[in-house]
């Protein structure tokens, strides 16, 4: 099979850029027979992983760099009415657990996406998921809606002016191909934090089961 991208390593990685950014999503795994995804930039350099193993659909999943450092564990919450994701950050370095093992739930909280209870609606007809940004101590909350997230990993992110954030679709090729469903592009818009909007995608993945 013909390689998405050729596997190269960022010697850094940039996360917030004042232009437009264009990410190829591979939804697989590096790992032999694992789950997750695989995340290059424009120029085919690998920048975000994600690597499930043998589980499929997990309720605590790790987004990583392209050197494997930690940059989010994303967990479903349990015995919530409306489906609820939650975005843990942590700094470099940091594995994201106590000396006990236990994850640093609470301090680190960045993110929550809440899904919406869509019972007899069609596909095309689900309401947005809301996504909660800046949820840590003493940070300014900021709201955003994820839609068009029912169905092959696709959503479009807006602000609560509605304005575009990032958009994850098909993949085409220079000839206008469209790509097999497990081959995306996410458009961020400038000085959005890529790493994050990574964040809501890996989410939008999850729901969709495609991870």
């Amino acid at each position: 099979m013909a390689k998405v991208y050729p596997q190269a390593l960022l010697s850094s990685a940039q996360y917030l850029t004042t232009q437009q950014e264009v990410f190829t999503v591979w939804m697989k795994s590096l790992v032999l027979n694992g789950n997750g995804c695989t995340v290059f930039n424009s120029s085919g350099q690998l920048v975000y992983r994600v690597d499930n193993y043998d589980s499929k659909c997990a309720d605590e999943v790790f987004l990583m760099d392209s050197k494997g450092n930690l940059l989010f564990t994303v967990l479903k919450k349990k015995f919530r009415v409306f489906g609820t994701w939650e975005g843990y950050k942590f700094a470099p370095g940091d594995c994201g657990r106590s000396s006990t093992g236990k994850l640093k739930e609470g301090k680190n909280l960045h993110f929550k996406v809440k899904k919406p209870l869509c019972f007899l609606r069609k596909r095309d007809d689900f309401p947005p998921c809301e996504v909660l940004l800046g949820l840590e101590k003493n940070q300014s909350l900021y709201k955003y809606k994820m839609e068009d997230w029912a169905g092959n990993g696709t959503c479009k992110i807006v602000d609560n002016l509605g304005a575009l954030v990032a958009e994850v679709k098909r993949k085409q090729s220079t000839s206008g191909v469209v790509l097999g469903e497990d081959v995306l592009t996410m458009v961020v818009e400038p000085n959005y934090d890529h790493s994050l909007i990574m964040g809501f995608v890996v989410v939008c993945a999850l729901i969709n089961h495609q991870m």
